[in-house]
């Protein structure tokens, strides 16, 4: 028994512990949370725009179960949502993704159309916005 043992220890102390993937990374929460912060500017440059806060506190809880589901501590969670750098980061995601629609970010006649017509489509920024 001893002989069949001592492979099988031996693999198990050779396999690496492998770490997991940063949070920005997983698409599921990122992309999630950016949907949700570019509601939250649309919401805060239109007037005629307000935000659904329900469904996205709803939308925030979940995407913070999901990722504890994944076996992230809430150290981890708290420094992704509240880090400077990660902010800045996603801020420039953001950009990035509403250019890839065809609106400038700081164009705010565009932001908001692009706001409601989102809201018209059933997007996924439409989804948190009236």
């Amino acid at each position: 028994m001893r002989l069949f043992l001592t492979p099988i220890l031996c693999l198990t102390l050779a396999t690496p512990v492998w770490a997991k993937t940063p949070l920005n990374q997983v698409s599921e929460i990122d992309d999630g949370l950016m949907a949700i912060a570019i509601a939250d500017e649309i919401r805060k440059n239109c007037n005629d725009i307000s935000a659904r806060m329900i469904r996205a506190y709803r939308q925030i809880q979940a995407l913070e179960k999901r990722a504890k589901a994944l076996g992230y501590s809430d150290d981890e969670i708290d420094t992704y949502v509240n880090s400077s750098a990660e902010k800045k980061r996603m801020r420039k995601k953001a950009e990035t993704w509403l250019a890839s629609k065809g609106v400038a970010a700081s164009d705010e006649k565009a932001l908001c159309k692009f706001g409601r017509d989102d809201i018209a489509r059933g997007g996924p920024v439409g989804f948190f916005l009236r």
